[in-house]
């Protein structure tokens, strides 16, 4: 018995099941953040178990990749050394560490991890598609279903980033209801901002979902 293949395999498992656990906990959260009815204090503590809870679904989306390309060069689907997937593995904690400061640290230090931390998704998503692309042109030896959960982990990247875009909005009318309590346009925009982001975010679901099925599909 492999254990250590069978620790890289359940940690591969783990990735959906986070991901998709900790995105329907926040997606539930949000309802009690754009409730009217519910006091400004409620619906602070709400966003704050949002902003809590999403960090699953963000540290398993870090974590797809490393954990997957370590498993297809274990398994051997993909014929590069076993340096590759360790380095992969390195690179990855070194994004989640990072991701993990974003959520923790506030003011204009950061602000200086965000703006990084958008760098590394546009480089990751920059290498996926290049990656895909070869593989699908038949350039570099590539699995057929690995190609296609690297094309749903890309689109994944790429939704995410819109939905921060689509969170922008969010901040300022959150800030006012804190400050002077709910109005109507507050209320209006936060609305409108989370019924945007649900489709983003539902999205990813279905995706996550086809990668998981693309993962069951594999070879013997």
């Amino acid at each position: 018995m492999d254990i250590g293949l069978s620790l890289l395999t359940l940690l591969h498992i783990l990735v959906p099941v986070y991901w998709l656990g900790g995105d329907l906990g926040a997606f539930y959260g949000s309802r009690f953040m754009v409730d009217p009815k519910r006091s400004v204090p409620e619906r602070m503590m709400a966003l704050t178990i949002l902003n809590n809870i999403d960090m699953a679904p963000r540290t398993m989306l870090i974590l797809a990749f490393p954990t997957g390309f370590g498993l297809a060069v274990a398994k051997g689907w993909l014929d590069v050394p076993v340096s590759y997937a360790v380095v992969a593995g390195v690179l990855g904690l070194a994004w989640l560490a990072l991701a993990w400061a974003v959520h923790l640290k506030h003011g204009p230090q950061g602000q200086a991890y965000k703006r990084f931390d958008i760098f590394v998704r546009y480089l990751v998503l920059a290498g996926l598609v290049a990656a895909v692309m070869l593989g699908l042109s038949g350039e570099i030896a590539v699995p057929l279903f690995i190609a296609l959960k690297m094309l749903a982990l890309a689109i994944c990247i790429t939704l995410g980033l819109i939905v921060r875009r689509q969170l922008v909005p969010l901040f300022p009318a959150i800030i006012q209801m804190r400050e002077t309590g709910p109005t109507p346009e507050t209320d209006r925009v936060i609305a409108a901002v989370n019924s945007r982001a649900r489709v983003s975010v539902i999205s990813i679901w279905v995706l996550v979902l086809i990668a998981c099925f693309l993962g069951i599909a594999t070879p013997v």
